[in-house]
């Protein structure tokens, strides 16, 4: 295990897994193998990076602290760090079938989520570690309190499985949170679409939970009846295949 002397920085918003047995269970869940092209997230004191870069020829890391950067580097010799905001980082320098992994930072785990999705057709699959809530509404139904726009976005998109909970003392600091380990590996069949406007579409649509789709998305009557959706549902009403009806109606228009 690595040594607990980095000082976790909160605007980071760093929390440290070091639990063995989480840790474990985490690799299990991926099973890396010696031709894997792996990426890790957030790798921070290197203790999911170690069984990585022993099990996987190429693991390549993007951590934005400096200094653990660094450090990383200098005790896996054989890791290519990427000093960088995962935010900003352009994942499509990498190869296809690459495997994301890494414990996210909470604080921007929603919009990296959705900067990750734009990379789906280059993934193998994705593992994370997660605050719990965020994991739940990844994986809701339609008419459910934690379904949103972040739901509709990643299931069009991916097939994805909450694996097991994951306690605060696992980590240091304990987050206030409880947390979650999920599992996204992209549809097979995924529709064909502008996935920019579908974005949009699902922008707009939850932009206000409380509007009706009547007053969130600019479509007539007429457009309404083709779709055979009621105007008067609210935005968490629908499925994630009516969205995609509504961003191809939209194309068509166009």
């Amino acid at each position: 295990m690595p040594s607990s002397s980095h000082r976790p920085r909160k605007r980071f918003g760093q929390h440290f897994l070091h639990e063995r047995g989480v840790l474990e269970k985490i690799v299990a869940a991926l099973a890396p193998s010696t031709d894997d092209f792996i990426v890790e997230i957030g790798p921070g004191e290197g203790a999911l990076t170690a069984p990585l870069v022993e099990k996987a020829e190429s693991v390549e890391a993007i951590e934005l602290d400096r200094d653990l950067a660094a450090q990383l580097a200098g005790r896996f010799p054989a890791l290519t760090v990427h000093c960088a905001d995962a935010l900003e980082f352009d994942f499509g320098r990498f190869p296809p079938g690459m495997r994301v992994v890494g414990n996210l930072p909470y604080n921007i785990s929603t919009p990296l989520l959705f900067h990750l999705a734009r990379y789906a057709d280059r993934v193998r699959d994705m593992h994370f570690m997660l605050q719990l809530e965020v994991v739940e509404r990844m994986v809701a139904n339609p008419s459910t309190a934690a379904y949103g726009r972040l739901s509709v976005a990643l299931q069009t998109r991916f097939n994805m499985r909450k694996l097991f909970h994951v306690a605060k003392g696992a980590f240091r600091p304990p987050p206030r949170v409880e947390s979650a380990v999920v599992r996204l590996e992209p549809r097979r069949e995924r529709p064909v679409i502008d996935w920019r406007c579908f974005d949009d579409v699902l922008r707009q649509a939850f932009s206000a939970r409380r509007k009706t789709l009547r007053n969130a998305l600019r479509l007539s009557a007429q457009d309404w009846a083709a779709l055979a959706i009621d105007p008067g549902l609210r935005p968490e009403a629908l499925t994630p295949a009516q969205y995609v009806s509504i961003t191809q109606l939209l194309e068509r228009q166009k």
